[in-house]
């Protein structure tokens, strides 16, 4: 566990908005070498009620989950829930999860990413509580109160539960398979991209933007860098940091009330493609967001380095969305997009603040970003994929989520600046 996680949890970090102690809003975070034998214990001290649905799939179940079952067995009913492998992350799945524990007093999810999503989704649905016991360190979603649930063919970070418990065990974590590690070192090393996006968005159209996600991060963030290939070794110390960074990513998301601090313009290219391609990629999440990273950087880069940026009205329309998706999707996507479309006063008005003030914009911006060559360096060291048909997306495709992928979500990132400056993203693809 990090010297931060272990003052947050102490109640030793500050929050520099207020300079009182920044408080956890989950009861209970646990991380140690060894979890075996205490796992009744650390679910008893969060008084979730007698009857538990424990929701594992094959993998986890193999992983952690008989383990679990096992320590909570007696002191416990269990009302076990067996998900088929890779299960999706939709409304339905998760309905399906709230009718297997009606009877249930609280889920218990073994797992990490859809799993975890899938129980907190279900338990905010019910009202009841939640606790997680982790089984790789592939995401950063154990510690938010939001979920990535699919809803109508549009990926949307919806409203859950904040758990009671989060529970690693570093023996498991570190058994994961090196491409789950690998998912989530993607999924936090895509900080840099994130952070520059979101800090566009707050100076360019006065959007709310708050820093203290990202000071969590950042010790974890420079020792990860340091030495990469550690956490395929096993190291404990390396995998400590890992899920450090990525508990504290979480808890960032909860403290700046959505996913605004580990999800923008990198992540849009990920979701567009699981939208648009008929054959979606298998690959992991977190190895296509390393890879979207990339080229996230590589634009941030390429506008930063402009002395002078005009931004044009857009011309697009909700008939060109319909084309593009078709009816249902396009008119999701729509009503998305069109809150941030650039009419012409709001352009005036935006290159009357460029003129004025983008030498120091991308000064302030450029101090939080982070060069691609940086990153791809320590994706290389571990051996992550770092080209989009490494993980499974056809060039052309590709090229597209780069044109198009700022059309499906209502957040401002330099995706959007490229197209209101009329600059051509494809070269940021490398």
């Amino acid at each position: 566990m990090s010297r931060t996680l272990e003052r947050l949890l102490s109640g030793e970090f500050l929050d520099p908005r207020t300079g009182q102690p920044l408080p956890v809003p989950i009861r209970s975070i646990v991380m140690e070498a060894s979890l075996a034998g205490r796992e009744s214990e650390l679910v008893e001290a969060l008084d979730p009620g007698r009857t538990l649905a424990v929701v594992s799939d094959p993998e986890t179940e193999a992983a952690l989950g008989s383990r679990v079952k096992r320590a909570l067995t007696g002191s416990f009913r269990l009302v076990p829930v067996l998900l088929p492998s890779r299960p999706h992350p939709d409304q339905a799945a998760a309905e399906a999860i709230r009718q297997a524990g009606r009877k249930a007093d609280a889920f218990i999810a073994v797992g990490s990413g859809t799993i975890n999503d899938l129980c907190k989704f279900a338990a905010a649905g019910d009202g009841k509580p939640y606790a997680v016991f982790a089984t790789a360190p592939s995401m950063n979603g154990y510690t938010s109160k939001n979920a990535s649930i699919t809803v109508g063919g549009l990926k949307r970070t919806l409203p859950a539960a904040v758990p009671r418990g989060v529970f690693m065990d570093l023996g498991v974590l570190a058994a994961a398979p090196p491409r789950l590690i690998r998912a989530g070192a993607g999924d936090t090393l895509c900080r840099p991209t994130v952070q520059a996006d979101w800090l566009l968005a707050h100076l360019l159209r006065d959007e709310p933007y708050l820093e203290l996600p990202f000071q969590l991060m950042a010790e974890d963030e420079a020792r990860l860098l340091e030495e990469p290939e550690a956490l395929l070794r096993g190291d404990p110390p390396a995998l400590a940091c890992l899920a450090s960074a990525l508990t504290l990513a979480g808890l960032g998301m909860t403290y700046c009330g959505g996913s605004y601090s580990t999800s923008q313009g990198e992540h849009l290219l990920s979701h567009f493609l699981e939208l648009t391609e008929d054959h979606p990629a298998e690959s992991l999440h977190g190895e296509q967001i390393g890879v979207t990273t990339l080229t996230m950087a590589r634009l941030q880069e390429m506008l930063l380095s402009r002395e002078r940026l005009e931004v044009r009205p857009c011309a697009l329309s909700e008939e060109d969305f319909l084309r593009r998706y078709g009816p249902e999707l396009g008119r999701e996507c729509w009503r998305e997009f069109a809150p941030k479309l650039l009419q012409e006063a709001p352009a005036e008005a935006l290159n009357a603040r460029l003129a004025a003030g983008w030498d120091s914009m991308r000064t302030r911006i450029a101090r939080v970003a982070m060069p691609a060559e940086r990153i791809a360096g320590a994706l290389r060291r571990l051996g992550a994929p770092l080209d989009p048909r490494t993980v499974g997306w056809e060039e052309e495709a590709y090229r597209q989520a780069v044109l198009h992928a700022a059309e499906i979500r209502n957040r401002y990132t330099f995706l959007d600046l490229a197209r209101d400056a009329r600059v051509d993203p494809l070269p940021a693809i490398g």
